[in-house]
């Protein structure tokens, strides 16, 4: 291995490190959404995946494709920004409407009191919300979150804008070994990345006591979400 394709290597595993660390959409979505929706670390860490999976097959095969056809490296890259305003606008759009979503479903659960009265002639007061009592029964039977999916649709669209750079270098050199190393290593890097950030945040969050709030973690997840397109489309995050 020469001594130019070892600095790319390492070039690849810290971009891909640093790239997901400080883009906040690659992990806080997943946070959020388990914390609303009650999912399992296990769960939680399969969607992670699948979504880095996804986020990141796109970008390579746009590369490779883009590297087998000649295409130049800034029209590549123009490819990526318009995927990732696609991306970013998808993201809003999911937040916004789970954010409206999330504050309808807090109202509805709002607790408030009826007075009962008895043909005997006493009274007591029952508290209940309209959450528990009424939307339950319109639950169907093996109805699907489409939740998990949603995102990923979210991060296949959502471009890794360093990574086909990093190819260019050594497919001009004519090494295959080179391609497969910087996207493996970038790849793994990136996921492994999302998936410690998620689960660290994750185990933490869910030590936090939300009392009153607990109702409100849906409008919260849904809000987290559309800051993040936000975030991406307007502040190049």
């Amino acid at each position: 291995m020469s001594n130019e394709l070892l600095i790319l290597i390492i070039a690849a595993a810290s971009i891909g490190f640093f790239h997901t660390l400080l883009g906040p959409d690659h992990y806080l979505p997943f946070i959020v959404m388990s914390r609303s929706r009650n999912w399992s670390l296990r769960k939680t860490s399969l969607v992670t995946v699948l979504c880095g999976i996804g986020h990141v097959l796109s970008s390579a095969l746009l590369g490779i494709i883009g590297i087998a056809l000649g295409i130049a490296v800034s029209k590549l890259e123009a490819i990526e920004s318009f995927r990732g305003s696609i991306a970013a606008w998808v993201l809003i759009a999911f937040g916004l409407v789970y954010f409206i979503w999330g504050m309808r479903r807090a109202l509805r659960s709002k607790p408030h009191e009826h007075l009962h009265k008895h043909k005997d002639g006493f009274s007591h007061m029952h508290t209940h919300n309209h959450t528990e009592v009424h939307m339950h029964v319109h639950r169907k039977k093996g109805t699907k979150n489409i939740t998990p999916w949603v995102l990923f649709t979210i991060f296949v669209f959502g471009p890794c804008e360093p990574l086909i750079p990093l190819l260019m270098y050594p497919a001009a050199k004519n090494s295959l070994l080179g391609v497969v190393l910087v996207t493996g290593l970038f790849s793994a890097t990136t996921i492994l990345t999302m998936l410690g950030i998620v689960l660290i945040s994750t185990f933490g969050v869910n030590l936090i006591p939300m009392n009153r709030l607990e109702r409100y973690t849906h409008a919260i997840a849904g809000a987290t979400i559309c800051l993040c397109g936000v975030s991406i489309q307007f502040l190049g995050l």
